[in-house]
């Protein structure tokens, strides 16, 4: 203890008189914890734990591209099995041009494509399978839409990331395959050469592998080396099946990668994490100095207590990535929503105003095109990304240089604990949003909590609060009118600095609406209320009701105008959708809408198989998606039965997992029907993919609607294995 003691005083003694420049120890990527190292001390290797040079130029990137497309474009399902054969990928036209162009609107700066997802379709022109675009019709099998891709962010200034599946299921499906067959690990030179397909590049590498970890590497080998310079290479931790015990080499993986793309960064392998969920959701605060060992999907991962119990620290930065549509690859036009312009713009606030990337999945249709419905949502937001970001109203103010230079290099240092520094412009700004960065390359992330205050009526008010900033943080809040701005470090670790400051103007558009239905089919319309703990939204939302907003609706399934009606109060929907949209003069809000099945006041439960105490059969068609029922955990399958209380044509229905943690979520299971209540028949079995990562409600149309009165879902298979079915509620669709 006393050994502890002095080492904390001298770490203590050394800060206190260390130079201005605010280090007290060699900056590094990864410090390791030692036993003797007191909190204190802790704290200090923290603050100096920086990016790598490719890190940085990765979190530059800020806003990214994701594009999933293949064989599950075309069966309209999540996931494949591997057992699809490649004719079914019908492809005909592919225009990447046209993708690349949305893109680059959008304001993004790279493309990360799904060269293999878990089915192990190849979308490029492999020498080591034949399963994948080779033995397809498109273009004579000679396609390879990763080259066409490549020339198409050449041409529009988009640097390229490739996304290549450890798993791989046609190589666990195939008789012949190579994942987990037990082969020995042997010395192999990587590429393996194919007689006739000889590699421009002649640099060749030995590794101890099996069949499996040969093929990945031969694979990375080819995309890292016949398509340009690759600026991300993307793992997916996902794995729909196993087989084998198979393991990755991934020491092998990443001396490929650091090889070949030198300015990379991957994936899920230290340099890029993922942000815990694929719903765009992000942290109150996201620290990127963490633990080495984590959970991804934890509240706080590199918060005082986190590090306290560390052995190594790391700088591992998030991406925060959701679809831009109702799953990550398209499926149709009509039952497959598109995340509104409003939404997509939150999330790039958030996420990239909450120190991390925003990864944005755009999925081509089955003409090789994005659906113009998602590139009016990117053009849209890329104006709004411009309009609000391009225009810094802090030029010419006075004020520390070293802040308001735009230079990443520079830095204010400022004092321990509580500081503040102050910024005048030559005549009043109206301004709400403000963006701070830190010197992350040289001073690693040191704020924790900040506040930013404006002279008003000849006071200082405090406008905003967040606690940590790191790479940058966007602050929101109502516009203000002030020329003198004041930003408040009011807790740190050791000597925070300031490298930019800067102010902008966000001009507001009607609210996002939300439209919600009671258990007697009554529909209220109004503004969304804000899920992500940023409260300043709802304010505004508020402002905008007392400011002549106007919302119309429709219940004919067309888009609302100005002439439909006024939502005033609360009225009855049987059955249907509801579209509505926000007015405010001559500005036009994003679409809402919701379909709704039968009114469910007088359903009545009829059965099930067990419930836990709390979480009652009747929660799952009480119209709360914040109640849910929960069976016993006895295993995958589980039933629960419903008298609608009348005969009705069914046409589908929509099963709302709870998402208050990932158990119970119905994976597989079948749907059954009675005439009487009594002898039941199987209607159709349902699957949904992809449950844990993204718990959004989902929907399921029968072949053909169905008359009944009596209902039955059962639960087969619980995403991640689980032992207990879930559902927070269910819909039944009619005609």
């Amino acid at each position: 203890m006393k050994s502890n003691l002095f080492y904390s005083l001298i770490l203590l003694l050394f800060v206190s008189c260390s130079q201005p420049s605010g280090l007290t120890m060699p900056t590094a990527n990864t410090i390791e914890i030692d036993q003797d190292d007191t909190k204190d001390s802790i704290i200090i290797k923290a603050a100096h734990v920086v990016p790598t040079a490719n890190q940085y130029s990765a979190l530059k990137n800020e806003y990214i591209a994701f594009i999933h497309f293949g064989p599950n474009t075309f069966t309209r399902m999540e996931w494949g099995s591997g057992k699809e054969s490649p004719e079914i990928f019908d492809l005909e036209n592919l225009d990447t041009d046209q993708w690349c162009s949305a893109i680059k609107a959008a304001g993004m700066k790279m493309v990360i494509f799904t060269a293999k997802h878990h089915d192990g379709f190849c979308l490029w022109q492999s020498r080591y399978t034949d399963h994948g675009i080779m033995s397809t019709p498109f273009q004579g099998g000679n396609g390879d839409v990763l080259k066409e891709l490549s020339a198409s962010c050449q041409k529009y200034g988009l640097k390229l990331g490739i996304y290549l599946s450890p798993a791989d299921l046609f190589q666990i499906e195939n008789s012949e395959g190579l994942y987990g067959n037990l082969s020995e690990y042997t010395e192999r030179v990587i590429p393996r050469p194919i007689e006739g397909r000889p590699f421009e590049n002649k640099t060749t590498f030995k590794f101890l592998v099996d069949d499996y970890n040969e093929y990945f590497l031969n694979q990375l080998f080819e995309l890292l080396t016949e398509y340009g310079p690759v600026h991300e290479v993307w793992f997916d931790g996902a794995h729909p099946k196993r087989k084998g015990g198979q393991t990755y080499n991934n020491e092998a993986w990443k001396e490929l990668i650091t090889t070949l793309a030198p300015e990379a960064v991957t994936f899920g392998m230290g340099d890029v994490r993922w942000g815990g969920n694929e719903s765009g959701s992000t942290r109150e605060t996201e620290w990127n100095v963490i633990p080495s060992n984590f959970d991804a999907q934890a509240e706080l991962l590199g918060g005082r207590e986190q590090l306290y119990e560390a052995s190594e620290l790391h700088y591992l930065m998030a991406e925060t990535n959701t679809s831009i549509r109702e799953g990550w690859f398209y499926r149709d036009e009509t039952n497959q929503k598109t995340r509104s312009a409003d939404d997509v713009f939150d999330i790039y606030e958030r996420s990239v105003g909450g120190n991390s990337i925003f990864l944005l999945n755009i999925p081509p249709n089955r003409e090789g095109e994005f659906s113009p419905i998602d590139v009016e949502v990117l053009i849209e937001v890329g104006k709004r990304i411009d309009e609000t970001y391009s225009i810094n109203l802090l030029d010419g103010a006075k004020g520390p240089k070293q802040a308001l230079d735009q230079d990443e290099l520079s830095f204010v240092l400022l004092d321990e604990g509580e500081s503040s520094i102050e910024f005048k412009t030559p005549k009043p700004i109206t301004t709400n949003r403000f963006v701070i960065q830190e010197a992350i390359t040289t001073h690693s992330e040191r704020i924790e909590k900040h506040a930013l205050d404006a002279w008003i009526n000849n006071a200082w008010e405090e406008i905003a609060t967040a606690t940590n900033v790191g790479y940058k943080r966007i602050l929101r809040f109502p516009e203000v009118t002030s020329n003198k701005f004041r930003l408040r470090v009011l807790e740190s670790r050791l000597q925070p600095t300031i490298s930019n400051v800067s102010a902008h103007y966000y001009k507001t558009r009607p609210p996002q609406l939300s439209i919600k239905r009671d258990i007697d089919g009554m529909v209220e319309i109004k503004p969304q209320e804000h899920t992500f703990r940023w409260k300043v939204q709802a304010d505004d939302m508020a402002k905008d009701i007392n400011s002549g907003l106007e919302i119309r609706y429709t219940l004919d399934g067309s888009t609302p105008t100005k002439d439909s009606e006024l939502y005033s109060e609360p009225f009855l929907v049987t059955s249907g959708e509801v579209k509505a949209i926000a007015f405010n003069n001559e500005e036009i809000g994003s679409e809402a809408s919701n379909l709704f099945g039968v009114i469910k006041k007088e359903w009545v439960l009829m059965n099930m198989d067990s419930e836990q105490k709390g979480y009652s059969g009747v929660n799952a068609f009480d119209e709360n998606a914040d109640t849910y029922w929960l069976s016993n955990a006895s295993g995958s399958s589980h039933y629960l039965s419903i008298d609608l209380t009348q005969v009705y044509t069914l046409k589908g229905f929509t099963y709302t997992p709870q998402t208050n943690n990932s158990e119970g979520m119905i994976e597989k299971g079948e749907i059954k029907v009675s005439q009487d209540g009594k002898s039941w028949s199987v209607l159709e079995e349902f699957e949904f993919g992809n449950l844990i990562n993204d718990p959004s409600p989902r929907r399921h149309y029968f072949d053909k609607p169905v008359n009944t009165r009596y209902i039955m879902i059962q639960s087969k298979v619980i995403a991640g294995d689980g032992k207990s079915a879930a559902i927070a509620e269910l819909d039944f669709l009619i005609e």
